[in-house]
Order: C-alpha cells, then sequence, then structure tokens
C-alpha cells in the first residue's frame, strides 16, 4: 500500500510539472484512438523500446490476462504507420525497458460507473514507464493508449509524454443482433476484443427475437432447440460464459437483451400458447399500415392474459441473470403492433370490455418488472414502453431509480423526453447511430423501389436512410439541448447494428471504422480546444487508427484513397497550407 501511495504521489507531481505546459500534439508524431483527455509532449522525442522490454502490475484474474496479451502485441506488432512519424530518436534516452502498472484498488467491479480514468508518464531520462490507474478497468485502458503509442521495426515509444485520460461519458456501446442471422462465438470475440481498443465498454447481446432464438437456456432448453436455426447456430451456456469472461479480460461489459413482449415469433416454436400471430404473414392482404401484424416479417407477440407466459417468462429472466453477471438487464419492450394481439380471441375479450391496450403492456410490465428487480437487476428498456402513440404504460410503472430507457426514434427529442421525465438514458437514435441502414430493405416485391427517375428519394428503400457515414456519427452530440442537470441523466450511447442485411461476412466493415467515431465523441468529445468540430483532423487520425486495427486482423472498412492518407490535407475541402 505504501508503494501505491507513494506512485500516486510521484504522478501528482509529474502532472504539476507538465500541467504549466500548453498541452500539444504533434501532428503526426502521436496518434491515439480515442484522442486523449490531456496530454503533453513540449520536446517530441522517441527512444527504443528494449528487447527485453516486460510490464509490471498486480495479480489480477482479469489484468494480468491482459497484461500478458499487451506484452505479446507491443513485442511483435511492429505497426508501421502509413505518415512515418517524423520525431528523432532522442540521443540520451535510454531504451525503455519497463512499463510499471500501479493499481489503487483491485477489487472494483465492471460496473456502470466504475472509474476508467489512468495516467501514463514515459520519461526521457529513465528505462521505466509509469501506468497508474484508480482501477484494473482504467490500467486496461492505459495499457491500450500504451501499445497505441509504440510503432516501427525495432519498435519505437515516444518519451518526455505524460497524459491524464477519463471518459466524458460511462456508457459506451454496441448493440448487435444474433437472431436475424447468427454469428459465430469467435465473431463476437472479435468484435469485444475491438471494442476494447477503442474504449468502448458494453456490448449489448440483442440475443433473440422473432426470427431466432440462439440461447440454450438450462432450464427452458426447448426455446433453442425448437426456436433457432439449428444446433451450429445456437450458443451454449458454456460460449455465454467464455464470452463473459473474455468481455472481463477487455473491460468490456456483456449486456444481455431479451426482448419482450413483442418480438417472440420464436418462442412459439417451444410454447404456441403463449405467444399471439404467430407465423402469419406480417402484411395481411388488403389491410392499412395500421393494421399490419409486424413491423417487418417476422410476427409474434407474448400473451398477457395467459397465466403459462408469466411461467416462461420469469424462467427465462431467471436463467439470463444466472449466466449474465451484469447488473443491467435489458428487457426490450419496444414496438407493440396493436394488430398482432388484436389478433387472439381473449384480448378481442379483454378490448371488447373496455380494456386497453396499454393496459396489456402494463399487465405484462407489472408481471415481470417487479421480478427483474427483485434478482439485483436494474431494468432497461427501449423507449417505446413510454413514449410510443398507441401502446405504452403509464410512468408510474417505472421508477426512475430502476429504470433505465434506451432511445432510438426522433433524434435529441426524444431524449429530452425521457430525461426531463426524470429517467436515465442511453442513446442510440437511428438518425445517427443504427449502422444497418442506408442498406436498402430486405422487403421482396415492395412498391417503394419502383420511383420515377425524379422522386429524390435518397433513402433508397431504407426506412432510416440514407447510410450513417462516420462524419455523421463523429458530429452527433448526444446531449444536444438538455440542461446541465438534464445532461447528468444521460449514461451515454450505442451504435446500433440490427442483422436483417448483416452477418459475419460483413460485420467488422458494417461496424468499424464507424464505431470508432463514437468512441472519441463519447470518451473525449468531439472539438479541438477552442470548441471547434475537429472533422479534418479527426480523419487524419482515423485513417491511421483504421490502418492499425486491420493489421490487428479488424477487417474495418477504407475511409479514403490511400493517397489521401500518404498527403494529410490534401483531401480536405479547404485548403490547410494557406
Amino acid at each position: 500500500m505504501r508503494l501505491i501511495i507513494f506512485s500516486l504521489s510521484y504522478t501528482f507531481l509529474i502532472w504539476g510539472i507538465f500541467s504549466s505546459l500548453t498541452p500539444t500534439y504533434a501532428s503526426a508524431e502521436i496518434n491515439v484512438w480515442p484522442k486523449p483527455t490531456s496530454l503533453s509532449w513540449p520536446h517530441p522525442q522517441a527512444a527504443l523500446l528494449s528487447p527485453g522490454f516486460y510490464i509490471s502490475s498486480p495479480n489480477h484474474p482479469y489484468l494480468s490476462p491482459a497484461v500478458n496479451r499487451y506484452l505479446l502485441q507491443i513485442l511483435t506488432e511492429h505497426y508501421q504507420p502509413v505518415v512515418e512519424p517524423s520525431v528523432n530518436l532522442s540521443a540520451s534516452a535510454p531504451p525503455l525497458q519497463t512499463l510499471a502498472i500501479i493499481v489503487a484498488d483491485l477489487s472494483a467491479p465492471l460496473h456502470h460507473g466504475v472509474n476508467e480514468s489512468y495516467s501514463l508518464f514515459i520519461p526521457s531520462d529513465g528505462d521505466t514507464a509509469n501506468l497508474t490507474a484508480e482501477t484494473v478497468w482504467g490500467a486496461m485502458r492505459g495499457l491500450e493508449t500504451f501499445s497505441q503509442l509504440v510503432w516501427g521495426n525495432p519498435s519505437r515509444v515516444p518519451v518526455g509524454l505524460y497524459l491524464w485520460d477519463s471518459p466524458l461519458f460511462p456508457h459506451r456501446g454496441i448493440m448487435l443482433d444474433t437472431s436475424r442471422n447468427y454469428y459465430p462465438v469467435k465473431d463476437l470475440l472479435r468484435t469485444i476484443g475491438a471494442m476494447s481498443a477503442n474504449k468502448l465498454n458494453v456490448f449489448h447481446w440483442h440475443i433473440t427475437d422473432s426470427h431466432s432464438f440462439p440461447l440454450v437456456l438450462p432450464s427452458m432448453p426447448e426455446l433453442a432447440a425448437k426456436g433457432s436455426y439449428g444446433p451450429t447456430m445456437q450458443y451454449s451456456p458454456a460460449d455465454v460464459a467464455a464470452i463473459v469472461r473474455f468481455g472481463l479480460e477487455h473491460g468490456v461489459r456483456v449486456l444481455p437483451e431479451i426482448d419482450s413482449p413483442g418480438h417472440t415469433g420464436s418462442w412459439a416454436e417451444a410454447y404456441p400458447d403463449i405467444v399471439t400471430c404467430a407465423n402469419m404473414f406480417w402484411w395481411p392482404a388488403g389491410s392499412e399500415w395500421a393494421d399490419r401484424l409486424a413491423s417487418e416479417p417476422g410476427t409474434g407477440h407474448l400473451n398477457p392474459l395467459n397465466p403459462k407466459t408469466y411461467e416462461v417468462v420469469k424462467n427465462v429472466i431467471s436463467d439470463i441473470v444466472t449466466l449474465f453477471p451484469e447488473p443491467f438487464y435489458h428487457a426490450g419492450a419496444d414496438e407493440i403492433i396493436p394488430g398482432c394481439w388484436k389478433a387472439d380471441p381473449a384480448i378481442q375479450s379483454f378490448l371488447s370490455d373496455n380494456g386497453t391496450l396499454s393496459q396489456l403492456l402494463e399487465i405484462f410490465v407489472n408481471s415481470t418488472f417487479p421480478y427483474i428487480v427483485s434478482l439485483n437487476r436494474t431494468v432497461v428498456y427501449w423507449e417505446d414502453i413510454l413514449l410510443d402513440d398507441n401502446v405504452k404504460v403509464d410512468a408510474s410503472f417505472l421508477p426512475p431509480e430502476q429504470t433505465i430507457l434506451q432511445t432510438w426514434n426522433n433524434g435529441p427529442n426524444n431524449t429530452k423526453l425521457i430525461v426531463s421525465a426524470g429517467y436515465r438514458a442511453i442513446v442510440s437514435s437511428s438518425e445517427f447511430y443504427y449502422l444497418d441502414c442506408g442498406h436498402g430493405d430486405f422487403i421482396g416485391n415492395d412498391s417503394q423501389y419502383n420511383q420515377p427517375p425524379t422522386s429524390g428519394d435518397s433513402g433508397n428503400g431504407s426506412w432510416c436512410g440514407p447510410f450513417k457515414t462516420w462524419q455523421a456519427i463523429y458530429n452527433y452530440d448526444i446531449t444536444y439541448g438538455l440542461s446541465q442537470e438534464e445532461t447528468k441523466l444521460v449514461l451515454g450511447g450505442e451504435v446500433a447494428l440490427w442483422s436483417e442485411q448483416a452477418d459475419p461476412t460483413v460485420l467488422d466493415a458494417r461496424i468499424w471504422p464507424r464505431a470508432s467515431a463514437m468512441a472519441e465523441t463519447l470518451w473525449s468529445g468531439n472539438r479541438d480546444e477552442s470548441g471547434m468540430k475537429r472533422y479534418a483532423e479527426a480523419m487524419d487520425r482515423l485513417n491511421e487508427w483504421r490502418y492499425r486495427m486491420v493489421s490487428r486482423g479488424i477487417r474495418a472498412e477504407p475511409l479514403q484513397p490511400l493517397w489521401c492518407i500518404k498527403n494529410p490535407g490534401m483531401c480536405n475541402t479547404v485548403n490547410p497550407f494557406v
């Protein structure tokens, strides 16, 4: 403990020295993504990394594997930047021999709001760099930063550098839908690894939907046996344990979502009596859009009036809580389609006795929400549960202290509605954060494609088109229009990849590097020291980061021709050289 206190004091002393200096970023010499909160490098120079370089750290079940992983990467990566750094090797700096990690609190769990801050000091006159963090999760963030600072063969590292880093938002995630198309475990692990490299910390796993139920649950094995696409497209409890542990070793929480009562058609394969309108054509012939049975092909809602529904649902919830240690439980509750419930005779009778669809949803929530809370979980719902025009619950059913709402419609307006009502919000506005948008639609024989050449339809059949560029994502300020107090209720954001038109063959390119753009805005913001948005500067850095991700096995899509990257600034709209 005395060593920790000494090291923390040493860090504050170093910070006191460097804080009097103006933070500087030499243009091509430092490229850490996301950009650190505060960095000082007053005399840009580098030293060699010793061939015997090693990392000293406390023993910890999740930090120790991370240290071993990063040590191997640092010693073997030898990444060669597209734009060669112009920094010179110091004539006096010795080779860097050691990275010493000091962690103040080794017991802090990977929960929402955990301290992820760290500081890193690489001296110009010594052979030991110091990484100091409050928690092991902050230490992992610092290890990633250090790994990005190393380049070349032989390996080099900047010296005389100090940085302090901490995220703006505690919740920074990616939502992936594994129901519409299946992703093998290796793809999920690769995605989590790439998230960690981008300092994202929540893998929101939308596991089930109307299309398939791929998760094998110990108490309800029939759900996957009959509701999945087949035995080779299932996630076993052992798979889940491996994914959760991999997440912990990378500082990424795994947040499960079991959507209900809507989006549950796959449940009907095992339990047909608890699902209304299952396996029916989604848009009956001659019907208006308002009378459809689903928002897209794949029908089915759980029946709130059937007591057996709650036997099954509670078993599912219990298994999920056992499999996933994450304190948040995402219960879905989006897109309740009136026509699906109205197709059931018992519900028709309920409605004829002056019952309402919203009362049906309230019955369901009142029968499931308290049970989830009793298992020490905070419940996350999609915004629809409170904001839908047709079917929603009264706010009295959702105590704000136990409820988080995730936005996806109407941009900053719905975020405003949620936080002004006192709820915490996770922002996933489809106008900015939906990664599947802009690829047309998957509906066959759709007349919306039969447009005259002069129609000017920029959506091209995609309900949420156009394509969300990295610039659009980088531009989005998730607290736009909020008061200071309302801003405190915004936990962060998630980009979302719904998988109607995505599968393992396109996974990496759909997500990266666009998710990297959000990662930086939620970590250190999207503006420079003068308050201006830093598109051009971010483009140069994101290009370089994209190439490094590719070298690490992430098949991220390109942003520019290679010529632009090799000639920084030459592909800008405004000439930066005058």
